[in-house]
């Protein structure tokens, strides 16, 4: 069995004094949140939030793809969502690296051949944020009345700018 001992003890820990039981899941602030799986982004305490306020989708790039359209129209739907922040970072490994360099990357890391994988880099993030910020708004279950926006993260001082 993996060794998960530190991460068990932790959420003993946590699970103490653990006071969202009754938690109702809607996103309090009204906010969806789709960014980077980067363990640099903080995507709550960056703006300001706190656990329950938004509810957060995160992928490699940050990019809005099938998966995170499916989250943002429940979210919207279901769970109380009027704004949609997509936030890319700066010094992303995506748009840092070519699909070559990622293929090349894991397959030594493995051991193996992993020319077959796609890891769906970006060439232009500032391009690529702008097709998924039209994709959300063009999106014919999101209605025009949810705000979005697109954000860029960066990693060195904390701060957002707003790009769309």
């Amino acid at each position: 069995m993996d060794d998960f001992t530190d991460l068990i003890a932790a959420n003993k820990t946590f699970a103490e004094d653990f006071t969202l039981g009754d938690f109702d899941g809607v996103a309090h602030a009204g906010v969806a949140i789709v960014t980077c799986m980067d363990s640099r982004i903080d995507p709550l305490r960056m703006l300001g939030l706190e656990h329950g306020d938004a509810k957060i989708f995160r992928n490699p790039g940050g990019r809005v793809d099938g998966s995170a359209l499916e989250a943002l129209v429940l979210g919207v739907h279901l769970l109380g969502v009027e704004r949609i922040l997509i936030v890319p970072h700066t010094k992303c490994a995506m748009a840092g690296n070519t699909e070559a360099d990622l293929r090349v990357k894991v397959g030594s890391s493995m051991g193996v051949d992993a020319s077959w994988q796609e890891f769906h880099v970006i060439t232009d993030q500032i391009a690529s944020l702008q097709e998924d910020v039209r994709r959300v708004r063009s999106h014919p279950l999101i209605p025009e009345s949810v705000k979005i926006g697109g954000f860029l993260y960066y990693v060195d001082t904390g701060l957002i700018d707003q790009k769309f």
